[in-house]
């Protein structure tokens, strides 16, 4: 198992203010899942809000089903529901930290003329935000429109956005007209996320989104699996495919030691990145 060390900082609390709603409660996710539970007041410090804001959040996140409520504060909400999806805002503020080291890290393993399918989602957005900054000639090929976007201002990258149609509250496309192209495609890499990564298995809330994934692992001769240590849990609706598919994963130290042992009994290449250590030598 490779051990990679890089720094990430957060964004100050002071900006908070600048946020819309939906990316303050990513904040406020993200530091209950750091702590498992916190009060109104810890929660209002640490994220920059008023107290008043703050328990208006608190009762929103709490009738989607995100946390449980106690006195004086709340903790975090592991929902059974298999068919449960955050909202994409949401998601991309949750274990932002770990996926932008598990993005760069992933990049770092690309080389100049490399074709990489980037699969929707917030940490494989992160790999692609790395790849417009790395100044890498690569063939980039997405299904989401913000990492089109992203990746549309780097000059040194082609672009191929696939075709389809928009789904609903998010940014990425699906449908026959991507899935006939990929099936054209033979990619150097796949960067792929998962909703779930749960006894040798890959799921996803939406049967779209698992017939999309499932088509990227086959227009690719090398599948990087890129899963924060928040995704080592319950299957969720559909399968997306078997372990097996994948031929490396990159994560975060904070995953258990039973999942990434479990990695390596199946001979899965794995890159833990531990956020929280300086940059190695």
């Amino acid at each position: 198992m490779a051990i990679s060390s890089l720094p990430v900082s957060r964004a100050p609390a002071s900006k908070t203010s600048q946020l819309i709603p939906v990316q303050r409660r990513g904040l406020l996710l993200d530091f209950l899942r750091q702590r498992g539970a916190a009060s109104v007041n810890d929660i209002a410090d640490a994220i920059g809000a008023s107290l008043a804001t703050v328990r208006r959040d608190l009762e929103q996140l709490e009738g989607e089903g995100y946390l449980s409520r106690t006195r004086g504060g709340a903790l975090v909400q592991e929902t059974s529901a298999t068919t449960f999806e955050p909202d994409s805002e949401i998601a991309a503020e949750v274990a932002r930290a770990e996926k932008t080291a598990i993005g760069r890290a992933a990049v770092a393993t690309l080389a100049p003329g490399d074709s990489v399918i980037f699969d929707s989602g917030s940490t494989v957005y992160m790999a692609a935000l790395a790849a417009a900054d790395a100044g890498l000639p690569l063939t980039a090929v997405t299904n989401d429109l913000r990492i089109g976007l992203s990746l549309s201002k780097a000059a040194q990258l082609h672009l191929i956005v696939l075709g389809g149609m928009v789904r609903r509250g998010s940014p990425t496309m699906i449908g026959d007209p991507a899935r006939a192209l990929l099936g054209d495609l033979r990619a150097d890499v796949a960067f792929i996320g998962t909703h779930a990564i749960s006894e040798g298995v890959l799921s996803d809330t939406s049967m779209e989104i698992a017939s999309m994934k499932r088509a990227m692992i086959a227009a690719a001769r090398r599948v990087v699996l890129l899963v924060d240590s928040t995704k080592f849990r319950p299957a969720a609706f559909f399968k997306i495919c078997d372990l097996s598919m994948v031929h490396e994963v990159f994560t975060d130290s904070g995953a258990r030691a039973e999942h990434l042992e479990f990695l390596r009994e199946r001979g899965v290449r794995t890159t833990v990145v531990d956020v929280g250590s300086p940059r190695a030598a």
